[in-house]
C-alpha cells in the first residue's frame, strides 16, 4: 500500500490520497489510547482536567475522540514536563554531593563491618519513620554516641541504602544489583516503601531458574506477596532445573515450609496438565 506516513515516495508524486498502511494505523490508535490512558488515570470517573489537557481542544476527560495533533501536542508536553524533571533531579542531586563529600554531616552509621559512614540526622529521618523515632530528641531515643548500628548490613550495602536514601536510585551495575536482597530486607524492617518498591522491580526484571529460590527465601522474609508468587511460578516453570540443582539441598535444609509449598505447587501444575490433556483425549 502507498501509505502517506511511511512511504519513500516524494510528497508530490504520490496520488492525491490519504491512505495509510496497517502498521502506521495501528501505531496512530496505539499512541492514542496511550495518551487517553495518561489523561485519565482514574477512569472514566476522574472528570478533572488538568492545564494540558484544558490547552488541547477535543481531548479533555468529557471528550470521546482524540486527533493525532492531539497526541502530538500532548507528547510536546509530556517532553518538557521530562526536561523540567531532569533540571529538579539535578538539583536534588546535590544532596548526593554533600553525603558523598561529608558536607555538615551530624551522625555516623556504622555496619556489620567496616567503619561508620557519616550522615545527616535530618535526610535520615524524612526517609524512614524508623529512623525517625530513633533519632528523635528523646533522650531515651537518640543514640547517645552520635552513631546508629545498622548490623544487618555489610559496609557496601550500608553504602548502597544511604546513597539511595539521598539521590532515590541506584547505579545500574552488578554491584549495586548484588546487594538488592539486602537492601529489600532493609527497606521492609526499616520502613522504606520507595526503597522496597525499587527493589522489587529489579529483582523481577532479572528473575529466573538460576535465583528463584533465593528470590523466594528473600519473599518470605520480607512477606511480599508479589515476589513470592513470581518466584514460586519460576520454580514451578523450570522445576528440573531448580529442584535437582545443588542449590535446592542447602536451600531446603533451612526453608522446609517452603519446600513444602513448592512440592504442592508443583503437584497441582501436574495436576493441571493431565486434567487439560484428559479434556483434550476427550474429543
Amino acid at each position: 500500500m502507498d501509505c502517506c506516513i511511511c512511504s519513500p515516495m516524494i510528497a508530490v508524486y504520490r496520488p492525491p490520497r490519504n491512505t495509510i498502511c496497517s502498521r502506521c494505523y495501528e501505531g496512530a490508535r496505539s499512541m492514542v489510547d496511550f495518551f487517553k490512558d495518561v489523561e485519565i488515570p482514574g477512569g472514566a470517573g476522574d472528570q478533572k482536567a488538568t492545564g494540558s489537557e484544558k490547552s488541547i481542544p477535543g481531548s479533555g476527560p468529557g471528550s470521546s475522540s482524540m486527533g493525532m495533533l492531539d497526541v502530538y501536542k500532548k507528547m510536546k508536553d509530556h517532553r518538557e514536563k521530562e526536561g523540567q524533571l531532569n533540571e529538579r533531579l539535578g538539583f536534588v542531586d546535590g544532596l548526593l554531593g554533600a553525603f558523598r563529600e561529608g558536607i555538615h554531616t551530624d551522625i555516623l552509621v556504622q555496619g556489620g563491618s567496616g567503619p561508620p559512614i557519616p550522615a545527616h540526622r535530618a535526610l535520615l529521618a524524612t526517609r524512614s519513620e524508623i529512623f525517625k523515632t530513633v533519632l528523635s530528641s528523646d533522650e531515651c531515643k537518640a543514640p547517645a554516641d552520635g552513631t546508629i548500628s545498622l548490623p544487618e548490613l555489610s559496609h557496601e550495602e550500608l553504602q548502597c541504602l544511604l546513597e539511595f536514601l539521598y539521590c532515590g536510585t541506584l547505579k545500574p551495575d552488578d554491584k549495586a544489583n548484588n546487594h538488592l536482597y539486602s537492601l529489600l530486607i532493609a527497606a521492609d524492617k526499616y520502613d522504606i516503601p520507595y526503597l522496597k518498591s525499587f527493589c522489587e522491580v529489579r529483582i523481577l526484571r532479572s528473575l529466573g531458574p538460576a535465583n528463584a529460590l533465593r528470590v523466594l527465601e528473600v519473599s518470605e522474609i520480607c512477606s511480599n506477596a508479589k515476589l513470592k508468587e513470581e518466584a514460586m511460578n519460576s520454580v514451578v516453570k523450570h522445576m528440573e532445573d531448580v529442584v535437582l540443582s545443588r542449590a535446592y539441598d542447602a536451600f531446603a535444609v533451612k526453608n522446609a515450609h517452603l519446600c513444602v509449598e513448592i512440592t504442592r505447587a508443583l503437584l497441582m501444575e501436574m495436576k493441571t496438565k493431565r486434567d487439560d490433556q484428559t479434556f483434550i483425549d476427550s474429543f
